[in-house]
């Protein structure tokens, strides 16, 4: 009996250096050429181009949702309380907004005239105060803001408005 050869044996002419051509392809095929990895890496761009705006996006829009529950929640703590209190702090509500910023609060005094808010109050597009009690709010994303509403810096700051009655963004109130 003779020894039967492997099913990978083959002659190795002298033309190829000793080596055949199906050995020399199964060499050649056991890494990535250039090619190939800039492909790759060109659609993984892609794909997190795509993606990562949407998840900022989504990040944002819980972050507003947060700082709308916990303005929903510290404007009935203002409601249950008589008088109002000069700081957050004293009906234990100190905290940070989602943007990591004290959310703001200002007590308008009770002895006004007309009992109109007072000057710096924050105001609607038309110019007229959005509260008669308070303000209450966050700076939002940009940690800026002015007493208009319709101004860019104000755009994207959560509010209280209607004295609780309303509370999200300030561009769409």
């Amino acid at each position: 009996m003779h020894a039967r050869p492997s099913p990978d044996f083959s002659p190795r002419p002298a033309a190829l250096g000793g080596r055949d051509v199906r050995s020399r392809l199964r060499n050649r095929r056991g890494a990535f050429t250039l090619i190939e990895i800039i492909s790759v890496l060109t659609i993984i761009g892609i794909i997190s181009g795509i993606a990562f705006p949407k998840f900022q996006e989504a990040v944002d829009r819980a972050k507003v949702a947060r700082a709308i529950g916990d303005l929903r929640a510290i404007a009935i703590d203002l409601a249950a309380a008589n008088p109002l209190p000069a700081t957050l702090a004293d009906i234990g509500r100190g905290g940070l907004d989602p943007w990591g910023r004290p959310y703001r609060y200002v007590p308008f005094p009770e002895n006004r005239p007309g009992n109109t808010p007072p000057a710096g109050a924050r105001k609607d597009r038309f110019l007229v105060p959005i509260n008669s009690r308070y303000d209450l709010f966050s700076l939002g994303k940009d940690g800026a803001s002015i007493a208009p509403l319709t101004a860019r810096p104000s755009r994207d700051d959560v509010i209280v408005a209607n004295d609780g009655g309303w509370i999200g963004l300030a561009k769409n109130f």
